[in-house]
């Protein structure tokens, strides 16, 4: 199965027959799907670890027990947390009866009837084509019923700073995600003025400092609490939140659910 991702098939096979709707199951074997985009809707589903997804404009944050929508001709590239990442991909034409729902990059919440369509749709490889029934009215109703088993989008991702010295400092910040670093250090850590700096988070990110590290650090609890399974107290502290009521408040603020809250929903997704 790694072969057929090193083969870059989605770069070569996906859009060769339009009207087809194309599937495929894979370990990933590699860390990075580079830069790509094609002409077909793509839903993305992955197990065995988080996966990254990277547009112009924003870095998506894909973690287990939700997918992702990628409307066709959006350029991304996907980055796993490990080549043992399961990626569950089909691809589809686009139909007269498709909503806006279609237009929009944005991740969703797996619940236990889309886990059986996606588990179902294993048995798939390759093309399916509309003359082949019943396998095709199955995979295009997949589709279909997409928009209404996805009521709750969830808010997964940051904007991704195209200046070197920026992304640098992203990167810093990921690494350290427990420390609390107060924005004059960060500043003198990369010998750039405090005002330098803030500039180039609310040119880059349209967000301040404070708020980019703090959902980039919500964004890192929810990998603990969903693919570590780490305990709510224990996820506050990786994140450097020694007060779990400042930890929970902020987690309801920007996920929208508090995390105690968001554990017990967890076990109703696996």
């Amino acid at each position: 199965m790694q072969k057929q991702y090193v083969d870059k098939y989605y770069m070569t096979e996906v859009d060769t027959y339009q009207d087809s709707i194309y599937c495929h199951h894979a370990m990933m074997g590699e860390t990075e799907v580079t830069g790509h985009a094609h002409k077909k809707g793509q839903f993305l589903y992955t197990e065995g670890g988080v996966v990254y997804l990277k547009t112009a404009e924003k870095s998506y944050f894909l973690p287990a027990r939700h997918y992702i929508w990628i409307p066709s001709n959006v350029f991304h590239s996907i980055h796993p947390s490990s080549p043992d990442v399961i990626m569950r991909n089909l691809y589809f034409p686009e139909y007269d009866t498709d909503t806006d729902f279609f237009d929009k990059v944005n991740i969703y919440p797996v619940n236990d009837l889309l886990i059986e369509l996606i588990m179902f749709t294993n048995r798939w490889n390759g093309n399916i084509f509309p003359d082949e029934e019943p396998k095709y009215s199955v995979a295009k109703a997949f589709k279909l019923i997409l928009p209404e088993l996805s009521q709750t989008e969830l808010p997964l991702a940051l904007p991704y700073p195209k200046d070197e010295k920026l992304k640098n400092v992203i990167t810093y910040l990921e690494k350290n995600i427990a420390e609390n670093i107060s924005f004059k250090n960060l500043a003198e850590y990369f010998d750039i003025s405090e005002r330098t700096l803030a500039r180039l988070f609310q040119k880059e990110l349209n967000m301040s400092y404070i708020q980019y590290f703090t959902i980039l650090r919500m964004l890192t609890s929810l990998k603990l609490l969903l693919d570590e399974k780490l305990s709510v107290n224990e996820v506050a502290l990786r994140v450097g939140y020694s007060s779990l009521p400042t930890f929970s408040n902020t987690f309801n603020k920007v996920i929208g659910v508090r995390p105690s809250e968001y554990v017990k929903n967890r076990n109703l997704l696996l």
